[in-house]
């Protein structure tokens, strides 16, 4: 006799679902040491969408960046075809709430659940559309690059964050503002430790004026402050996120802030020669701090 509790073992769409999620799981697992640590402090639930989004975002970075970049010199791959056919499933996924591929449907229940709107996932698009045609960018082009990549990602781990939560106009107008400056720290960051190889390796220039043959001090210890601005207004909006989600968020702030010292303390010259990071006791000592409540 079959004894299993179909109640309690999923089956059909549900057990499609659990699987589509441990895909996109171990996706951030796989690519961010950060900001997986930061996302192991979130309860499980509140976890799995965040795991979800991140992995669609990583999916389309690694059409225009890395994988299906490396794949076409050995095969009949068109990244921006790849990306195209991407960005339509997504909508799909959106729209439908499911998908045959397992990180799109997954990204699609998460949208679905907390209100991930088109609005801010076209943008995000056009960001990775811009890799495969633009090598450097002035500061109209920078910025809203820098939006459509990162900041919206914040929004959509922001809808994650605040759902079911009740807050006045300004309030929310605050988490927005938080949410989108924390998201351009986060990519500032990765933009300056990966100065060189964006430049020597993709042919690209993110920061306005600045590439590797002019990067000097005091260059860098502008983009540092900039950066640093960043994480200030970001910090405003922390008591604002429900404790669900700020001791993660918390973290994730506190390791980026890190990194950005750690910038900052880093001769030019050396910085891009040199991927700077956080080793993992220092990354415990942070997580754990943003656990006992420490404020950035």
């Amino acid at each position: 006799m079959d004894r299993t509790d179909t109640t309690r073992v999923p089956t059909g769409l549900a057990l499609y679902t659990k699987a589509a999620h441990r895909a996109s799981a171990e996706v951030i697992y796989s690519y961010s040491t950060s900001f997986g640590a930061a996302t192991k402090l979130l309860p499980k639930q509140l976890r799995s969408h965040i795991e979800n989004i991140y992995a669609m975002v990583r999916v389309a970075d690694e059409i225009v960046d890395g994988s299906a970049q490396q794949a076409a010199q050995h095969a009949n791959i068109d990244p921006a075809k790849e990306l195209a056919d991407f960005e339509a499933e997504t909508y799909r996924a959106m729209e439908r709430g499911f998908s045959t591929n397992l990180i799109l449907h997954s990204f699609g229940v998460t949208a679905k659940a907390v209100g991930i709107g088109k609005d801010i996932v076209e943008p995000f698009f056009y960001s990775m559309r811009q890799d495969l045609t633009e090598s450097e960018h002035d500061q109209t082009s920078f910025e809203r690059y820098v939006y459509g990549s990162a900041e919206v990602v914040g929004l959509m781990c922001l809808a994650a964050f605040v759902q079911g939560q009740n807050y006045s106009q300004e309030q929310k107008l605050q988490l927005v503002k938080g949410a989108r400056a924390l998201g351009s720290a986060f990519q500032k960051v990765n933009f300056l430790r990966d100065l060189s190889a964006d430049f020597k390796r993709l042919g690209r220039s993110y920061f306005p004026g600045v590439n590797v043959t002019s990067f000097d001090e005091q260059t860098k210890q502008r983009l540092v402050a900039d950066i640093d601005q960043d994480l200030k207004v970001s910090a405003l909006s922390l008591p604002l996120l429900p404790r669900s989600s700020r001791v993660a968020v918390t973290a994730a702030q506190l390791l980026f802030a890190e990194l950005n010292r750690k910038i900052g303390n880093t001769s030019a010259q050396d910085l891009i020669n040199t991927r700077i990071s956080v080793n993992n006791f220092k990354k415990l000592l942070l997580v754990f701090r943003a656990y006992l409540g420490v404020k950035p």
